[in-house]
């Protein structure tokens, strides 16, 4: 099948830009009409707090949010970064494809085909900013492979300089790019390039610096499993294809990864392509690979699949009603969230887009300005705080969770000893009150005099153990105070009291937690000191392995995590 061109009549670049103005006001019909999405809500907490770097990510998804919301604060004034600069990658991509020749209605099939295209054309997160500056390096590196020029030097290391600052997975971008074109090595240029790049990136490698590393010892170390779960190797296949499109997805890795290799740009975007792909897949034998986190790879499958159509010359019959029929699907699914049908909010994530503003305002209506403290999950404070406006949801972050941004932002420090709203999604002896929203039923209680120490470090000398069932060992802790309080764990004359737990957790569960002697409630630091203290440990009856940490926990609360994950063996 030969697909229709306007070569002869309307010029191909008209009816690209129609195409993109139709894309622009869908994505803004969706923006301005869809609740946010958790991890938005999150990083909407970035932008109130605008740092060189934060727990789980880099800066640039949080400038993007800043900038909308400050033109309004609406899900739309959050998106509209996202929104503008998806049009604008699409049309990039299109200026790169000129060069092979490709044809318009296949470009605007398979864009409008391809479903993370959609996902990110308004969501936004550290993807979105990521995909725009990759498809930006993608179009000047065109240009660099021909022409070794200082002023495209000068862009390119700007350029890699910003993915750096939307999200780590750019490291790949620059690798893979290096790996197919060797001989950029032997450019001056090129080290330019990347004396640029790590100039602008240095403010956040001095962030990771005087923070410890948490994003390094989080993606790399805390969120490895120990365990290999293959539902997360052959679930990756399906979650590719379905992002690169329901129906024609297969058919574009097919046709890319066959495409004729004829100069160093393919080249290029082959073996982004492919070891992006791969790399994401062999992750899988570490833990999730999330469907999305591989944004990255489809700009060149795109690129190289519209390739491979014009080499063909040909396309199946079938591609084109196929392609058609694909798209309806996928729009259908949008207008579905848009107009809120049912059979659509139903779907798994979906449905977390619903019902939160609602909840957010009847929780405020019962917490008034105090502090709303929620357990385990940056998710609904963050949407909280969106949806009123204000920074005054906290997120307690228990021994059972993960440490989060809220472990560094001043919101802990400035709540404590105020009388603090606590809600929690089950029924315990202590509710006095529930909420009963779209979002779910939620129940609570108010804490009198709140004090916690999410952010107290505690040190170990070890980062594995032997011992046997009941051994006895001393262990020298180091007790830091972050703080820039005096902090007192002394319990006289104090509502809620404050302990110190050795906490020892097997296949994902705690099974056995043992309590400090009362010596560490004489401990009072003032900011920035630190002290030792000895924790007399005794071991587990039972063998096996586990994974011990040392939790400051404070009632009502079931203790933070305070010090990193220590390998136990029990032989």
């Amino acid at each position: 099948m030969t697909l229709p061109s306007t070569q002869n009549n309307t010029k191909p670049d008209s009816i690209i830009r129609y195409f993109l103005l139709c894309w622009t006001i869908l994505n803004v019909i969706q923006a301005g009409t869809l609740e946010l999405h958790a991890d938005e809500a999150y990083y909407w907490m970035y932008s109130r707090f605008l740092d060189w770097g934060y727990f789980d990510h880099p800066p640039m998804v949080a400038l993007f949010i800043r900038i909308g919301d400050s033109v309004m604060h609406n899900e739309l004034g959050l998106r509209l970064i996202t929104v503008l600069t998806s049009t604008t990658s699409i049309y990039v991509l299109w200026l790169i494809l000129k060069k092979y020749a490709v044809n318009e209605w296949a470009f605007m099939l398979v864009v409008s085909g391809t479903l993370i295209l959609h996902i990110y054309g308004f969501t936004t997160t550290p993807d979105a900013p990521l995909f725009f500056f990759a498809v930006l390096f993608y179009f000047f590196y065109q240009k660099y492979i021909v022409e070794d020029s200082w002023l495209l030097a000068l862009i390119l290391g700007v350029v890699v300089a910003c993915m750096l600052y939307s999200k780590y997975h750019a490291v790949l971008l620059v690798a893979f790019t290096v790996v197919s074109n060797i001989k950029l090595l032997k450019r001056p240029s090129f080290y330019f390039i990347a004396l640029i790049a790590v100039a602008l990136f240095t403010p956040h490698i001095l962030w990771q610096v005087n923070h410890d590393f948490p994003s390094i010892n989080y993606h790399l170390y805390e969120r490895a499993v120990k365990i290999y779960n293959p539902e997360n190797s052959y679930l990756y296949l399906p979650g590719q294809l379905l992002m690169a499109g329901p129906l024609i997805g297969w058919f574009l890795f097919y046709a890319a990864f066959t495409t004729k290799i004829k100069d160093a740009f393919i080249r290029c975007l082959m073996v982004n392509g492919i070891g992006t792909f791969g790399f994401f897949f062999f992750t899988t034998f570490r833990g999730e690979a999330q469907p999305h986190w591989t944004l990255i790879a489809f700009a060149p499958l795109i690129m190289l699949a519209l390739i491979r159509f014009n080499q063909w010359g040909n396309l199946p019959k079938w591609f084109n009603t196929v392609a058609i029929i694909n798209i309806i699907l996928i729009v259908s699914l949008r207008l579905g969230m848009v107009f809120e049908l049912p059979i659509v909010t139903r779907i798994g994530q979906i449905k977390s887009y619903y019902g939160f503003k609602e909840w957010a305002k009847a929780v405020h209506q019962k917490a008034g300005n105090a502090y709303m403290i929620l357990d385990d999950g940056f998710q609904n404070p963050a949407k909280y705080n969106y949806y009123t406006n204000s920074l005054k949801g906290f997120s307690y972050d228990s021994r059972y969770y993960r440490r989060t941004q809220f472990e560094i932002w001043p919101i802990e420090a400035q709540m404590q000893h105020q009388r603090v709203y606590h809600l929690i999604d089950s029924l315990k002896p202590i509710v006095t009150d529930s909420i009963s929203t779209k979002a779910g039923t939620w129940y609570s209680y108010w804490i009198n005099d709140v004090r916690t120490y999410q952010k107290i470090l505690i040190g170990v000398p070890y980062t594995s153990l032997k011992l046997l069932p009941g051994e006895k060992k001393a262990i020298d802790l180091t007790v830091a105070n972050p703080y820039p309080y005096t902090v007192n764990f002394s319990n006289k004359a104090i509502q809620n009291e404050v302990l110190l737990g050795a906490c020892f957790f097997k296949s994902g569960g705690l099974k056995f937690a043992q309590r400090s002697g009362n010596d560490f409630n004489e401990i009072v630091l003032k900011p920035g000191q630190s002290t030792h203290y000895t924790f007399h440990l005794v071991a587990p009856p039972e063998k096996g392995k586990y994974e011990l940490i040392f939790s400051v926990r404070t009632r009502p609360f079931e203790g933070s995590k305070n010090s990193r994950i220590i390998d136990l063996e029990i032989e």
